[in-house]
């Protein structure tokens, strides 16, 4: 079987040109597939189009063998494939971002058998100087190298002895004030939620107080159905959430997996009910069913599944409009975390209530302690050594 194959160009990181092509190989006799194999790397059309004319006469003449393993982007072709199984969608789009992005531009020519420690050292360097989270890029990287190693084309993974950069902080000597953090106290907190009532966007002011008084995450507060809201109790049932894969948007589980039910107050409820209403009211204009089943309680404008980073754009204006100090939706958790502790709820109902997996996840992300409590630590000191 005769197949037409095109010489293509891409892009390397540093906007260099380099040129591949796939060609059909004939059909694989264990399994009766139809086989093809890739050649990258070329730096000129000319170099790419005579190792395709070699291959032709190879394919033609019979001589042609399927090429072993050889590069980096070889070895992660086939890895990427099996990982594909094994986790959620839109932690594989997460993935494939990160090594289309950070890894296979600088590392996907190389060949296996010529990865060292030095060459691993320098590219980890390399990302602690531009990247913040250059340990999970540095992790990635290192699993396509163990697949390897599992696959006995190398013996040991370079990446495993490699020395973790500690990224120096310079102090400031003209900024005195501590950096609190992304969260709000108490006080900042009602100022925000005041604001966004103040814009008359039910629909905004219901989701961002929702989030501030549930510890929510967005994207489980856009897959809230009005069925997992139980307005006799104040509970609401945390089950899944938003998520984006290939395809797009799609509802998935909760970060940990697990589903939850949590109380919430009359305040909070009141607003829900309220939001309930208008929803009704103004999609029942637009010619949109909101009696159905899985009614979404924040859907898009389409009664859809709603893009989490919009919620950027409602609280980028709201902080700007009523110059409030800055904090992103997550921070909302963050401050709901804080405030918690500070109202005297113990680790356990905080690890529950925000959907932590265990409760080391508490204890390292959230060890936020307001300004309020900080100042209420000497005050308790003082008293004990004084009465």
């Amino acid at each position: 079987m005769s197949k037409q194959t095109s010489i293509k160009s891409y892009k390397l990181k540093n906007n260099e040109t380099r040129y591949m092509f796939q060609i059909y190989i004939g059909v694989d006799p264990l399994t009766g597939k139809e086989q093809s194999t890739t050649r990258r790397g070329f730096k000129t059309k000319k170099e790419a189009k005579d190792a395709l004319v070699a291959l032709k006469v190879e394919i033609k003449n019979g001589t042609f063998k399927k090429r072993a393993i050889e590069t980096y982007q070889d070895l992660y072709d086939i890895w990427v494939n099996d990982y594909e199984n094994t986790v959620q969608d839109s932690t594989f789009l997460k993935t494939t971002r990160i090594f289309n992005n950070h890894i296979l531009p600088t590392m996907g020519n190389y060949k296996i058998d010529k990865i060292d420690v030095e060459t691993c050292q320098k590219h980890v360097n390399q990302w602690a100087k531009e990247l913040k989270r250059f340990n999970m890029v540095k992790a990635y990287a290192a699993k396509v190298l163990k697949f390897a190693m599992k696959r006995g084309y190398i013996q040991i993974n370079p990446f495993d002895l490699v020395e973790i950069p500690i990224v120096k902080k310079q102090v400031s000597l003209e900024e005195d004030e501590e950096d609190d953090g992304n969260f709000y106290t108490r006080e900042q907190l009602v100022e925000l939620l005041n604001s966004f009532e103040q814009e008359g966007n039910l629909k905004r002011y219901a989701f961002f107080h929702l989030l501030s008084f549930s510890g929510m995450r967005k994207s489980e507060a856009f897959a809230l159905m009005w069925k997992d809201i139980n307005f006799v109790n104040n509970e609401i049932r945390i089950t899944k959430a938003v998520a984006r894969g290939k395809q797009g948007l799609y509802l998935g589980p909760t970060k940990n997996g697990l589903p939850r039910t949590i109380k919430l107050d009359n305040t909070t409820m009141q607003l829900l009910k309220d939001w309930k209403k208008q929803q009704a009211k103004k999609h029942l204009q637009l010619g949109l069913n909101t009696m159905q089943k899985n009614q979404l309680v924040f859907p898009s404008t389409k009664n859809a599944l709603h893009e989490p980073n919009k919620t950027y754009r409602w609280l980028k204006h709201v902080l700007e409009k009523y110059k409030l100090e800055a904090i992103t939706t997550h921070g909302l958790r963050h401050t709901h975390c804080s405030l918690l502790f500070e109202a005297g709820a113990t680790i356990k109902e905080v690890q529950y209530r925000l959907g932590h997996k265990d409760v080391k996840t508490t204890l390292e992300v959230y060890t936020h302690v307001t300004k309020k409590a900080k100042a209420e630590t000497i005050d308790k000191f003082e008293k004990y050594l004084t009465e």
